[in-house]
């Protein structure tokens, strides 16, 4: 972890979660790098995928929400800082922040870009588990 993670110290690693596509762990999953997001999008079946900056006021907004249902949905959350990844950012068309993508059997199916209400968070997760 790099002295960038600031939004939620209590996220887990990928290393620190469970790699047997079993349970989601009940914190977000802070992501350094493409290769991290891949093993934690084929690791469980269900991914929301926050890509945030440090200095976005909506992206601070809805990070206890993210947090919430890391802990309180059968999906596993997922935080990636477009500051210090920005090729992975790209990749994924992120332009705005907060972008969020879910994840379900290995593929982007939803995108969602700017603060949403955690009901629509948690219907969108819902649709896909």
């Amino acid at each position: 972890m790099s002295e960038r993670q600031t939004v939620d110290e209590t996220s887990t690693s990928p290393a620190e979660t469970n790699e047997s596509g079993g349970e989601a762990p009940s914190e977000p999953i802070q992501v350094g790098s493409k290769q991290e997001l891949d093993e934690v999008v084929e690791s469980y079946d269900v991914v929301l995928t926050d890509f945030y900056a440090d200095w976005c006021g909506p992206c601070k907004m809805i990070a206890p929400v993210v947090a919430d249902l890391a802990a309180e949905t059968d999906a596993a959350v997922a935080k990636v800082d477009v500051d210090a990844n920005q090729q992975l950012a790209a990749e994924y068309g992120v332009r705005g922040v907060p972008t969020l993508v879910l994840f379900a059997d290995g593929e982007a199916v939803e995108e969602v870009v700017g603060a949403q209400p955690r009901e629509q968070l948690e219907a969108l997760i819902e649709e896909y588990q």
